[in-house]
């Protein structure tokens, strides 16, 4: 797998963690694994299509979810951010996509994404296909944040 596609992720979930959220993220292992499954209860799931077909799948417990929402959102009660803690880290994983695609398009790397969609795994089973994927691991004062990218060459 090229660095061509991983980097944009990587650079952009760095900076949106840095300049929305406050915070800086540490890289910690990578691991090559045959699926891009999540780990964590919370998935947020891109698709990728064009030359280079696969997905891109961000995850992280619901404690770490809801240290985010309340970073972003001071003061919510425990009810209203049950209620609202998708939209929230669906809004954070749309800043991340766009910067990924900015980088994407400065580097003149062609793929399309999907808009980003939150799922609970614990609830919905995640349906992934398996490919090599490179498994990124990053962590922040809110917790583990896992990046599973998966692309497979079109012919």
């Amino acid at each position: 797998m090229k660095a061509e596609f991983i980097n944009p992720f990587l650079v952009a979930t760095t900076s949106v963690f840095r300049d929305l959220l406050k915070v800086n993220l540490v890289r910690g292992r990578t691991l090559i694994k045959k699926s891009a499954a999540p780990a964590q209860e919370i998935a947020i799931f891109i698709g990728v299509k064009g030359k280079n077909e696969g997905q891109v799948i961000y995850s992280m417990n619901l404690e770490t979810i809801f240290k985010i929402a309340r970073r972003l959102m001071p003061g919510i009660d425990d009810a209203s951010l049950e209620k609202e803690y998708r939209d929230i880290i669906g809004e954070v994983a749309n800043m991340i996509t766009g910067n990924a695609v900015q980088i994407l398009i400065a580097g003149d790397v062609d793929l399309d994404l999907t808009v980003p969609m939150v799922i609970d795994v614990r609830q919905k089973p995640l349906d992934v296909q398996d490919m090599p994927t490179i498994g990124l691991n990053l962590y922040s004062p809110f917790g583990l944040v896992e990046i599973n990218i998966a692309f497979k060459a079109m012919l």
